[in-house]
Order: C-alpha cells, then sequence, then structure tokens
C-alpha cells in the first residue's frame, strides 16, 4: 500500500506549471516585501487588514493600515487605479488577507497576498514596529 504522498500522483509537468505560475500572481512572499521595500521603490501600497488596535501592536515596516471591512472606493480614491496593493494579515490561521485581497479584486484593483502575514515576516527574522519602535506580538483581531 502507498503512503499519503504517493496515494494521489502528482499532477502533470504542464499542469504543475500553469499551478505555480498563477499562483505567483496572486502571492509573494515576506522576503520579496522586504527586499522591495530595501530597494527605496517598492512599486506597491503594502496594506496591513487589521484593524487599528492590532495594527499599532506591531506591523511591517512601511505597511499602511486599512482594515478589509473599510475598503471602499472612498478609502481607496487616493491611490490610481492600476496600484498594486500587496495585504496580509496575522498569518495563516487567519483569513483577513484573503477578505481583503478579494473585497481589492471586488473594486476593480490588482492585488497580491503577502503569505505568512505578520507570523511569516517574525519566521523570516525581519522586525515588527509600533511607530519607529521595533515590537513583537502577533494580533489579527480582524
Amino acid at each position: 500500500m502507498p503512503n499519503d504522498v504517493l496515494a494521489t500522483p502528482a499532477a502533470p509537468a504542464h499542469l504543475a506549471v500553469a499551478h505555480f505560475a498563477a499562483k505567483a500572481r496572486f502571492e509573494t512572499d515576506c522576503s520579496d516585501v522586504d527586499a522591495a521595500f530595501a530597494s527605496g521603490n517598492p512599486g506597491f501600497v503594502l496594506l496591513d487588514v487589521r484593524n487599528a488596535a492590532a495594527f499599532a501592536s506591531g506591523h511591517v515596516p512601511g505597511a499602511i493600515n486599512l482594515p478589509h471591512r473599510d475598503m471602499d472606493d472612498a478609502t481607496l480614491a487616493q491611490w490610481p487605479l492600476d496600484t498594486l496593493f500587496v495585504v496580509y494579515c496575522a498569518g495563516p490561521h487567519c483569513n483577513g488577507a484573503d477578505k481583503g485581497a478579494l473585497r481589492l479584486a471586488q473594486l476593480g484593483r490588482p492585488v497580491k497576498l503577502m503569505i505568512g502575514g505578520v507570523t511569516g515576516w517574525l519566521d523570516e527574522g525581519l522586525p515588527l514596529h509600533t511607530g519607529n519602535t521595533p515590537a513583537s506580538g502577533i494580533s489579527c483581531a480582524c
């Protein structure tokens, strides 16, 4: 009897190419976001979609707080329609970033999800900030 890995055959290579190419269009990771900000010209707006209290307790440097529940044409009006947004939440245990990405897409905005969220950011050894002070702690409250 095969083990659980072998019980379901791998997809043919052409399907794997399509899957992973599509996935890269929807997601980015914490290290790539950090490197983009370090370059001085990230080319996207990073949105922390948690509530204000969670954001204040520790957020990714350079992020703007815009809870997914508050996303609408009025709150996004300051950015051109072709602005790429990268969204994150507390981490893989939270679907706030998914909700934010969905909302942005429904509003016709380009969007990617930063996989891992705050948890992934900390796993990469990157600091969170509260204002100008590094912070720690993970909260969702979205």
